[in-house]
């Protein structure tokens, strides 16, 4: 779909804005809005500004781009009388996130509401459509940030500078002509979008219980099956062993950090537990520990070692692909090891970790809380399934086969978001800057309605 450009433009006087159509003008937020307001937060610790609260009180994390009709707190009518700062927002007013994480963050009010003092909140609009600046402010939200946020880690704008912010626009008429245009263009985007995650979702699934099927119950349905005596195998093929994973390798953590790890004489380059993802290892910018010679075979690597996390994403896997270097790893981590090479194989036991972690194998029963850390006698307790090292290899190339395609469909979905997302962002930036005229635009099923049209929020 192409739109025609305006017949006519001028220099807005902005470099990042570029031209803007002749006859648009120049509002700044304070003359285009009838008030500019925020609010603040009760004390936490006194509970009669917040028992049986029936005012909706908007924080920054609940500005996500979109209509806000319900808040996860609500404030007493006693604090809105106790607190100067707090007042009731009309819905329809516009808020903007000022400060920290959130900045720039923006929202619709869909219900009256009450803010904390994070929110700039926008309301009577007079020159200025409340969606047209949504818009506005959402093509440019990072310029502004860039330009005009103090602060270090936590940057921060203040109603002064959006009050001073200047929005070029047309009038108020063709402003709603061109939100009604976003919201309908935007609507169908992110309905493609939509459609893609959801694709995305299915295809892990169907990607977990193929690894799940496979690493518990062969690629042969025809086989004799046996009861595992463990609840998350269930009935494996007759001829698998099941067992304690000790049996079959051997599982052993890194070694301590401590003060003296960068001021040995036997420096190695060690793996943290962030550095082992899913299937990857990161090998770039590693830390250093002292390693002595006579501890270098227990706590170094080598090819086809499974490392696996024993904090943090508890369970998570890689195995360990390189053959030249000495590489270390730290207590964070487990290293596996076959007890025997010629009766297993890692690549087997990676796919069967997870199956293990997708099915909660690492949680505790009782809380269903995953536990922070997974201790080494623990772990080769677990009893897990084994088939025949023949088995092994071909349940992992048919894996490794099966997983190659569907990654390959995942990343072409995830892409294709990616492609939307800025088809996207670059159609709200060329509709409220007047590179492309909508004027003419209307809905396939006839003209924008009267109602609309005469619209004057």
């Amino acid at each position: 779909m192409t739109f025609p450009a305006y017949p006519d433009y001028r220099d807005s006087g902005v470099e990042w804005l570029g031209a803007v159509p002749t006859h648009w003008e120049s509002w700044k937020i304070s003359h285009a809005y009838g008030e500019l307001g925020s609010g603040t937060t009760p004390p936490t610790s006194e509970a009669e500004w917040y028992e049986g609260g029936t005012v909706p009180w908007v924080t920054t994390g609940e500005l996500r781009e979109s209509v806000i009709l319900e808040t996860k707190k609500l404030l007493s009518s006693n604090a809105i009388s106790t607190f100067s700062a707090l007042r009731l927002h009309p819905a329809g007013s516009l808020a903007i996130a000022m400060y920290g994480a959130t900045i720039g963050r923006l929202g619709i009010l869909g219900i009256d509401a009450t803010t904390n003092q994070a929110c700039c909140l926008l309301t009577r609009p007079n020159h200025l459509h409340v969606k047209f600046t949504f818009y506005w402010l959402l093509a440019f939200k990072q310029n502004i940030i860039d330009l005009y946020a103090s602060g270090g880690g936590q940057p921060n704008i203040n109603q002064e500078i959006i009050a001073n912010l200047k929005i070029p626009a047309p009038g108020v008429r063709e402003q709603i002509q061109i939100a009604r245009f976003l919201d309908h263009e935007t609507a169908r985007i992110d309905a493609l979008i939509e459609e893609q995650q959801r694709l995305i979702e299915l295809l892990k699934e169907k990607r977990q219980a193929v690894i799940s099927r496979a690493v518990t119950k062969g690629l042969d349905a025809t086989v004799p099956m046996k009861d595992s005596g463990v609840e998350w195998l269930g009935k494996v093929p007759a001829h698998w062993q099941v067992c304690k994973l000790s049996f079959r390798y051997s599982v052993e953590l890194g070694k301590m950090l401590d003060e003296k790890r960068n001021t040995g004489t036997n420096q190695v380059p060690y793996l943290r537990n962030q550095d082992v993802q899913w299937g990857v290892i990161n090998i770039d910018d590693l830390p250093l520990i002292d390693i002595g010679p006579n501890e270098l075979e227990r706590y170094t690597v080598r090819l086809g070692d499974l490392l696996v996390c024993e904090g943090g994403d508890v369970g998570r896997a890689a195995i360990w692909r390189h053959r030249d270097g000495k590489i270390g790893y730290q207590k964070a981590l487990h290293r596996l090891r076959p007890e025997s090479p010629n009766r297993d194989t890692a690549e087997f036991f990676f796919y069967s970790l997870m199956a293990a972690k997708a099915l909660g194998v690492f949680e505790e029963s009782d809380t269903k809380a995953t536990i922070s850390h997974l201790p080494a006698e623990k772990f080769r307790q677990y009893k897990f399934a084994f088939p025949p090292i023949d088995d092994q290899q071909e349940i992992a190339a048919e894996l490794g086969s099966r997983l190659k395609r569907s990654s390959e469909t995942i990343s072409y979905a995830e892409n294709t978001i990616a492609l939307l997302q800025e088809r996207r962002s670059v159609l709200i930036s060329a509709a409220v800057t007047g590179k492309i005229d909508v004027r003419n635009w209307q809905l396939a099923s006839g003209s924008p309605s009267p109602e609309l049209a005469q619209e004057a929020v």
